[in-house]
């Protein structure tokens, strides 16, 4: 829908500031600039776009907007800072629940909670974003960074997120969507795509999480997630301690991953440079193995093995060599030494024995592997007892997804 363009710009909040090497906002100055800018925000209309100038603006309350149609535009990523740091109110940073909503070129930076929230929304462009924790990991970080749910034709590009106690950049329950050129470090979960359906993840660099990018099927929401392609992508050396904090789901990503997959359908991955993790480059997994139970209990109709997975043409090196956690260690040991370590994909083994065939799932339901330097089967419904380093049950192909459409098309 288009809508009337009508722009305003904050600025004279901040007397003589050099925008070059702007001051941080304080006192008066800084609470008339917050005051002022939710004001523009409640005051929106649509075809609205709201400019920050270059400065570093301090702001102690969450934001929010219900006005559809709005761009929020600073003058770059390092040059309009909101910084949140003293936030006493507001679980979020910026909470959005709205249509046709763009944000691009600013910052934000130590949010109480999660940074920038959508919620319900069409038509989301997040580009040139950064957020960050500026204290680096810790527990008490805000959980989310750019956090789309429940939302339908999304774009997240250009942007960086550093720091979050679950996913960098999240994108749950959702449809249609486009994660690209985006940079990710320092969070638990660098990109994460969760109960989805079409997701192209490319041309992004996640680096220095706990696990780089992440396809999950959780119970009870509102649908489950299925085609998702994750290509072209730099994962290497995600290893940093998990420090998510305790009964989250990523709480059970081990230190180390590259690229995890669990409980979801029709997942490809392909042309990725994958590298040193020290767990193993990838982790495929069903509901069973995420140590996360929900107490209401799994809903009837959740399917939590993952189906239709589709590994080739990447380009793996090193990992596997240090894995996460006392089981992985003596599993690693077991199997292939001391010295050893886990070949290029990890499965945990839990399969739907219902619908096996001859010991193999349905055509369509295979994990599909080529180009790695093998695969452990962990055995995990029998404790790790019986791993098997077979690759035969995984020579097969799949049928390719198609490219993620987004209508209509965003506008750069």
């Amino acid at each position: 829908m288009r809508h009337p363009l009508l722009i305003i710009v904050l600025g004279g909040l901040l007397g003589g500031c050099n925008h070059d090497h702007p001051p941080a906002a304080q006192g008066d100055a800084a609470e008339a600039f917050q005051s002022k800018l939710q004001q523009q925000l409640l005051d929106a209309k649509p075809g609205s776009v709201i400019e920050i100038p270059p400065g570093h603006y301090t702001l102690n309350r969450g934001l929010s907007l219900r006005t559809d149609g709005v761009t929020l535009r600073g003058a770059g990523m390092d040059k309009t800072v909101l910084s949140f740091k003293g936030q006493v109110s507001g679980p979020e940073g910026l909470l959005v629940n709205a249509n046709d909503f763009t944000i691009e070129n600013l910052a934000l930076e130590d949010t109480k909670g999660d940074s920038l929230k959508i919620n319900q929304g069409k038509n989301i462009i997040i580009r040139g974003v950064r957020v960050e924790w500026t204290g680096g990991p810790q527990t008490s970080n805000g959980a989310y960074g750019l956090y789309p749910v429940k939302t339908q034709n999304v774009l997240i590009e250009d942007s960086v997120v550093i720091g979050a106690s679950d996913a960098g950049i999240y994108v749950g329950q959702s449809r249609n969507i486009v994660v690209r050129r985006n940079r990710a470090e320092f969070n638990v979960a660098g990109i994460e795509i969760e109960n989805s359906v079409n997701a192209d993840v490319y041309e992004n660099t996640a680096t220095k999480n706990t696990g780089g990018i992440l396809v999950f099927n959780m119970p009870n929401l509102s649908q489950a997630g299925y085609a998702t392609r994750v290509f072209k992508n730099k994962v290497w050396d995600n290893n940093t301690d998990n420090f998510a904090a305790k009964g989250a789901a990523v709480a059970s990503v081990p230190r180390g991953s590259g690229v995890v997959v669990n409980s979801n359908d029709k997942v490809e991955i392909f042309d990725n440079d994958i590298a040193n993790h020290q767990t193993t480059n990838v982790i495929i997994s069903s509901y069973f193995s995420t140590n996360y139970y929900n107490t209401r209990g799994v809903a009837a109709d959740y399917n939590p093995y993952p189906k239709g997975i589709y590994i080739y043409g990447n380009r793996f090196s090193g990992g596997g060599d240090i894995p996460d956690g006392m089981k992985f260690k003596m599993l690693k040991t077991a199997v292939y030494g001391i010295n050893g370590h886990f070949p290029d994909v990890l499965w945990d083994g839990y399969a739907d024995t219902k619908t096996l065939v001859d010991g193999l799932p349905p055509a369509n339901d295979r994990i599909c592997i080529d180009g790695a330097s093998g695969v452990l089967n962990a055995d995990g419904p029998n404790e790790y007892k019986h791993p098997s380093t077979d690759t035969k049950p995984y020579q097969c192909t799949l049928p390719k997804l198609p490219a993620v459409a987004l209508d209509p098309a965003p506008k750069s």
